[in-house]
């Protein structure tokens, strides 16, 4: 089988596991370029009677965008990709005076909001290259070559799977999104960058993003959202729930077998969190809920660990903050001088790895105020550790009944929850065993490949290749050398 991968470069590494996985199949990933590396999407200036298309095409996309209007804006999409096909690019076009005017035309109408319509000459000439640069894939000289896929598979949604969208217009192959994190909702957490004072911008471009979703979950053959809080994102958005299966990430269990096998259970004191230091993971409420923990448990120690880049403004608040909590000085059974509240970077002596960093306490937490799938806590359950986490995102779905759960920006009750499991050992060292055993049934790569091997049975079987009797169809009943010139479709006997 030909699979089509697309990706964006967020999850390359998922394709690759995949890719791994399934050897029986044959896949061609096609990566999109970076923001700013326009060399493959290139168009000359309209010509006359290319403007008289796209003029049309664009009025429809803008009208969809400006006024909800979902049948337009597939129009107008659709519109552009066959002039797209036509000139080898629309670049120039959507970057054009004309695309300009008739933005600020569509704003104008009646039926388009009131955000919308006080958009300023500013504010359009942003969202025009925004939609440009979000509509390149139109201009792609790839995206044909996915019509001779058997079936192509999006690694994201949104943009990233508008090549796959054009693929089963123009050419009917079987399209299957996968989205971890659902683009839309990334877009509408996306802090902007100028602000409140820029309020149609981020009216129109939002606008675009949810059209797109609209038009990619109708069309779309079948939706693996990765957990339930995906999922329930793309039924507002439109997504059948007969087009939808949750496919729960994969993750490597292997690299914490050792500290989720061993008996040392970690520090019976240490609290440990471990992410990307940034506002939506709210340390500084984790730093007031560590206040009331100490008074609970004057020996804890808070072992905060920074992956990736996070915002360093933020760090130097939550820095300052345990300074003025927890001043230098001798603290019970600290040396003197010692804070309790500890800024690490995985791969520090006291935790070379990932591993480590769980590993050196008795007990993980998760503050977080906002939260997709939630990575960490999956981590820590493979590490076989005790949870306490706020109730946002796909945590209490990952969670299942394996750790303590408080509702979000309750530092009070973050602090009882993490006090419960400190005095009650047992108890914690129960929720981590529970919660590894979950975690090795639910989130391991091989469940994720083997749920993507029986998904493209299925999807080529129901495929347009595929011979039907009345309503129902008949799997493979046309064999796949049928597809090859010669004599392999003549029964023996009938040339005996």
């Amino acid at each position: 089988m030909r699979i089509g991968l697309l990706t964006d470069g967020g999850s390359r590494l998922w394709c690759e596991r995949l890719v791994r996985g399934l050897p029986q199949h044959e896949f061609v990933l096609y990566a999109q370029p970076p923001a700013g590396e326009d060399r493959r999407a290139t168009g000359r200036s309209p010509r006359r009677r290319d403007r008289q298309a796209f003029v049309p095409a664009f009025r429809d996309l803008v009208a969809g965008i400006c006024t909800a209007d979902g049948t337009a804006f597939a129009a107008g999409l659709y519109g552009l990709a066959e002039l797209a096909r036509e000139q080898g690019g629309l670049t120039a076009a959507l970057r054009s005076e004309d695309a300009l005017r008739l933005l600020e035309a569509g704003c104008r109408v009646p039926a388009a909001g009131r955000t919308v319509q006080a958009a300023r000459v500013p504010d359009l000439i942003e969202v025009v290259g925004g939609l440009a640069q979000a509509l390149r894939p139109l201009s792609l000289d790839w995206y044909e070559e996915l019509g001779a896929a058997d079936v192509v598979h999006a690694s994201a949604g949104g943009v990233a799977a508008l090549p796959g969208l054009l693929a089963k217009r123009f050419f009917g192959v079987p399209l299957l999104v996968t989205e971890y994190g659902v683009q839309l909702r990334a877009h509408y957490l996306k802090p902007g960058g100028d602000g409140p004072d820029r309020p149609a911008v981020r009216a129109l471009l939002a606008s675009f993003q949810l059209r797109l979703a609209a038009e990619l979950y109708a069309q779309a053959d079948l939706l693996t959202p990765g957990h339930a809080h995906a999922r329930r994102w793309q039924e507002r958005c439109g997504a059948a729930r007969a087009r939808l299966r949750t496919v729960h990430p994969g993750m490597e269990a292997d690299r914490f077998a050792t500290v989720g096998e061993a008996a040392d259970q970690g520090d019976p004191g240490t609290v440990v969190w471990v992410g990307r230091i940034d506002p939506a993971k709210d340390l500084i409420g984790l730093l007031h809920a560590f206040a009331e923990v100490r008074r609970g448990v004057p020996g804890a120690r808070l072992r905060i660990f920074a992956t990736g880049t996070g915002s360093p403004a933020y760090l130097a608040d939550c820095r300052a903050l345990a300074a003025q909590l927890f001043p230098d000085e001798a603290v019970d059974s600290l040396s003197p001088g010692e804070n309790p509240v500890a800024f690490e970077e995985i791969g520090g002596p006291d935790a070379p790895s990932l591993a480590d960093a769980y590993g050196s306490g008795r007990v993980v937490v998760s503050s977080s105020v906002v939260e997709g799938f939630p990575v960490t806590l999956a981590e820590a359950m493979f590490c076989g550790r005790a949870t306490v986490s706020t109730d946002v995102g796909a945590v209490f779905e990952v969670i299942g009944g394996t750790g303590l759960v408080v509702p979000p920006r309750n530092p009070r009750a973050l602090a009882e929850a993490c006090v419960a499991l400190l005095r009650d050992p047992e108890r914690a060292a129960r929720l981590g065993a529970a919660a590894r055993a979950r975690a090795l049934e639910l989130f391991t790569v091989e469940q994720n490949v083997a749920a993507f091997r029986e998904i493209y049975l299925d999807l080529i079987a129901s495929g347009p290749g595929v011979e039907r009797a009345g309503a129902d169809a008949v799997p493979f009943a046309r064999p796949a050398e049928a597809r090859v010139p010669g004599h392999w479709t003549t029964p023996s006997w009938a040339t005996a």
